[in-house]
C-alpha cells in the first residue's frame, strides 16, 4: 500500500515539476519579447520562437502524463482536482506562449517599420505586472496555497486598465500624425498580447483555487 501511495505522489510531483518548468519557459518568452522590442535584438526575438516549440512539446508531454494518471490511478478528491487543474493550466500556459510569440512577431514588424522610435514605457510596466501574476500563480501551484491568488485576479483589472491607456495613446499618436499608423498598430497588438497573458494568468489562478479549495470560480465574480 505504501509503495502505491509513494508511486502516486511521485507521479503527481513529476507532473507538477514539468508544469513549473513550462511556466518558467513562458516567463522567459515574455521577457525576451519585450527586451527584443526595446533593444532591437533579433536574437532575443528568435529565442522566443524557439522556446515556443519547447512549450508546445511540454504541453503534449504534461497532457499525456495527466491522462495516463487519470486512466491508471483513478484519482479522487484532492488528487483528482490536482490533475484536472493541471490539465486546465497547461492550456493557459500554451496560449501564453502563443501570445509571447505574437509579441515577438509584432516587435519584428515594428522594427521593420520604424527602428528609431521607442515603445512607450507602459509596455514594460504591463510586462512586469503579468510576469508577477504568473510567478505568484506558479508559486501557489507549487505550494498548494491559494492565499495570494485573489490579489492576482485583482491585478488583471490593473493590466486591463493599462492596456486601455496604451490603446488611447497610440490611437491619438496615429491620428495626430506623431507616429505612423503601422508602428502604432504593432505596439497596440503587442500590448493586446500582454493583456491576454494577464487574462490567462487570471484563469490559472482560478484553476489553482479549484485545486486547493474545490471551489469553481469560472463564470462568477471571483473577487466577491
Amino acid at each position: 500500500m505504501d509503495k502505491a501511495v509513494n508511486l502516486v505522489e511521485k507521479e503527481i510531483e513529476n507532473i507538477r515539476s514539468k508544469m513549473l518548468l513550462m511556466g518558467g519557459m513562458v516567463v522567459e518568452m515574455i521577457k525576451n519579447s519585450l527586451d527584443g522590442l526595446i533593444k532591437v535584438d533579433d536574437k532575443l526575438l528568435e529565442s522566443t520562437f524557439q522556446l515556443e516549440k519547447r512549450v508546445n512539446a511540454a504541453e503534449v508531454e504534461v497532457d499525456d502524463l495527466c491522462n495516463k494518471f487519470l486512466a491508471l490511478r483513478a484519482p479522487t478528491a484532492s488528487d483528482l482536482r490536482f490533475v484536472l487543474s493541471s490539465l486546465r493550466m497547461i492550456r493557459d500556459l500554451e496560449r501564453i506562449g502563443d501570445e509571447a510569440e505574437k509579441m515577438a512577431r509584432m516587435a519584428q514588424f515594428f522594427h521593420a517599420h520604424v527602428v528609431s522610435e521607442s515603445p512607450k514605457p507602459d509596455l514594460s510596466r504591463m510586462v512586469v505586472d503579468v510576469i508577477s501574476m504568473l510567478r505568484r500563480v506558479l508559486d501557489a501551484y507549487a505550494r498548494d496555497d491559494d492565499s495570494e491568488l485573489k490579489k492576482v485576479i485583482a491585478d488583471d483589472l490593473i493590466v486591463d486598465d493599462k492596456f486601455r491607456k496604451i490603446l488611447q495613446d497610440m490611437l491619438l499618436r496615429s491620428v495626430n500624425g506623431k507616429q505612423s499608423v503601422a508602428s502604432c498598430l504593432d505596439l497596440i497588438f503587442f500590448a493586446k498580447a500582454i493583456e491576454r497573458i494577464g487574462d490567462h494568468a487570471k484563469n490559472m489562478s482560478e484553476s489553482v483555487i479549484f485545486m486547493v479549495k474545490g471551489k469553481d470560480l469560472r463564470h462568477t465574480d471571483p473577487l466577491q
